[in-house]
């Protein structure tokens, strides 16, 4: 099992900044995946960025040069280094995790609780 604790979400006006952390706990070691998501009202849930325990980052076109994730891959860490805001990144941003159980072959994906980010001027 793994718990996923999120923070730093808010309330920034256009073109500011803002960091949002994720801490994960429990059975850690086996997380080979961290990642950000946000799901807007009335919209499907998507992946903003994620980054893997060998330091390999992906990011929504979207958010490219604007976004940065980076992690502790021994604490399973993330973070999320939010610059240039607009209105339309106004989200709820959920942390993700994925676990590999190795000896089920099986991927599993644990999700936090959200945090608000709320641009407007």
């Amino acid at each position: 099992q793994v718990q996923l604790v999120e923070s730093g979400g808010g309330l920034v006006q256009p073109g500011g900044s803002l960091r949002l952390s994720c801490a994960a706990s429990g059975s850690i070691s086996s997380i080979i995946t961290m990642a950000w998501y946000r799901q807007a009202p009335g919209k499907q849930r998507d992946l903003v960025a994620s980054i893997t325990n060998t330091g390999d980052t992906n990011y929504a076109d979207s958010v490219k040069g604007r976004f940065t994730i980076s992690g502790d891959n021994g604490k399973k860490t993330v973070n999320l280094q939010m610059s240039s805001l607009k209105p339309e990144d106004t989200a709820v941003y959920y942390c993700k995790a994925v676990q590999h159980i190795y000896s089920a072959s099986v991927f599993l994906d644990y999700w936090g609780q959200g945090t608000q980010v709320t641009v407007s001027s």
